[in-house]
């Protein structure tokens, strides 16, 4: 068995060998899936690694409040604009500066139709960027936005370097990034690793933690045997059947967020018959045992839910999941024209707490109202790919989640809105609202406008919301560590003891 690094610096030290300002300190965290690309901007994943390589404008703080981060300040000039102040000096790690420039450069990217960027949803309000001063920058959105801060402070808008970009292309760019964070990449290789160096020239200091390894673990007992081993330190995904497993055992520390987690739901394609029906969506959701997966299956780690949003996100509204009704769906896909049910192509990944399983369970109660779903569990790199390019089959498991701003919108206009990369819905008075979320600035006005979008949601069912999952993580008692309501994993503020 390998000894981790921190171990054996710690046992030289002991030993009287080398001091300890010579130590460099290494952690290993494992995780279920391997990163597939590293563009900020152009994300089919979460962005847990990014957010190390890279800055935003806009940073959260542990307790979820917006401060400063590559902006020292923000105001709005008027109701359609935004100004942003920058922090003076600060230096993309290939001696770029990180100027007005950068900062407009980096947004027109992503709002360029031709890139085809798949997290445009979240910053397509924003109409222009200028610069007007070396430090200063201008957006300007198509109305009035009161989110603009908020969306600057996670992805799409990380902050790119424009020179390097341009040189070495986008593909280039995404194997190779380079950033202003508080890592860089040293070596990315699919499937295997992502290793980054601790940034000596961070604007915010140098990070304790020297090196660390991202390593993609896909069997979960497998990871949770490389942390009881000491070859990581840290597992993002722990499975809910294997918590008992870590429970009291010495020198390992659980951490559970409990609604921390993305909101997994049944994605439809509302163009292909019989999804086309209301009624038949109805009938789907009500055969459905939420209550029976999360307790089963997820071992409690999770919450039924009739909503997208999240309990801590502005505009949520408590929709109870739908209990399980068979009779009612029956007769509901009878009144379709569906007595003997159909046959429905579906897919699953392995991505989400226990989800393949979860998804054999669905398979089984849908067959009870006589619809037959033909499963198909895909490699997560495939079929994000796939769901990025709208060509996952018609009844499709995924995942999203508000963390980035912890409002509504980021739960509800990526997924519903009709024409966004990741929607495969089409409802014009779903549009209309959500449409009008945006452009309202009166926030008791805008909190009805988000709970009605979820009313509508509920009685359509365009998608069908399944429950809300914990974050579970586990970690060696030598990494000082704490789970984020954001679920991210911001290296800068983590120690090994």
């Amino acid at each position: 068995m390998r000894i981790p690094v921190f171990k054996l610096a710690s046992l030289v030290v002991l030993f009287g060998l080398i001091s300890p300002m010579a130590i460099a300190s290494e952690l290993v965290i494992a995780q279920p899936t391997s990163a597939t690309a590293m563009d900020p901007g152009f994300l089919k994943e979460p962005a847990t690694l990014v957010d190390n390589l890279f800055d935003t404008l806009v940073m959260r703080d542990a307790n979820m409040a917006l401060q400063p981060g590559l902006a020292l300040s923000w105001k709005a000039i008027n109701d359609t604009t935004w100004q942003f102040e920058l922090r003076k000096g600060v230096k993309f790690t290939d001696g770029e500066p990180v100027n007005a420039q950068a900062v407009k450069f980096s947004i027109d990217r992503i709002l360029d139709p031709a890139n085809h960027a798949p997290t445009i949803s979240y910053i397509r309000t924003i109409k222009s960027v200028d610069v007007i001063g070396e430090y200063e920058v201008q957006i300007h959105t198509d109305g009035p936005d009161p989110l603009l801060p908020t969306r600057m402070s996670r992805y799409p808008t990380y902050i790119v370097p424009p020179a390097y970009v341009s040189k070495v292309g986008a593909a280039e760019f995404a194997r190779k990034p380079i950033g202003s964070g508080a890592y860089t990449l040293s070596a990315f290789v699919p499937d295997e690793k992502v290793v980054m160096q601790a940034n000596p020239d961070y604007w915010r200091g140098k990070p304790s933690i020297d090196t660390v390894t991202w390593r993609p673990i896909p069997e979960a007992t497998a990871r949770v045997t490389a942390l009881l081993t000491g070859e990581v330190q840290l597992v993002d995904g722990v499975p809910a059947d294997l918590v008992p497993a870590l429970k009291n055992k010495p020198g390992i520390h659980l951490e559970q967020v409990k609604g921390g987690g993305l909101t997994v739901y049944l994605g439809l394609k509302m163009n292909e018959k019989p999804l086309n029906d209301v009624r038949v969506r109805q009938a789907l959701s009500l055969a459905l045992n939420r209550q029976s997966y999360t307790q089963d299956l997820l071992h409690g780690f999770g919450t039924p839910t009739g909503t997208m949003a999240g309990a801590k996100d502005f505009g949520y509204l408590a929709i109870p999941a739908p209990a399980q009704d068979i009779a009612k769906a029956k007769s509901l896909l009878a009144a379709a024209g569906y007595p003997n049910g159909f046959t429905v192509h579906f897919q699953a990944p392995r991505r989400y707490i226990a989800s393949a399983d979860v998804a054999q369970a669905i398979v089984q109660d849908l067959a009870t109202i006589g619809v037959k779903a033909e499963l198909e569990v895909p490699e997560w790199s495939v079929y994000t790919q796939e769901v990025a390019a709208q060509k996952q089959a018609p009844l499709y498991m995924l995942a999203w989640g508000s963390t980035q701003t912890l409002d509504a919108d980021a739960a509800l206009y990526p997924i519903l809105h009709s024409g966004e990369p990741y929607s495969t819905v089409s409802i014009p008075a779903l549009d209309s609202l959500l449409n009008q979320s945006r452009l309202t600035v009166d926030a008791a006005k805008r909190e009805k406008i988000l709970q009605q979008i979820q009313t509508l949601v509920a009685e359509q069912q365009p998608l069908i919301p399944l429950y809300r999952e914990d974050s579970i993580y586990a970690s060696s008692d030598a990494l000082t560590f704490t789970g984020r309501a954001d679920s991210r994993i911001p290296l800068f503020d983590l120690k090994l003891k």
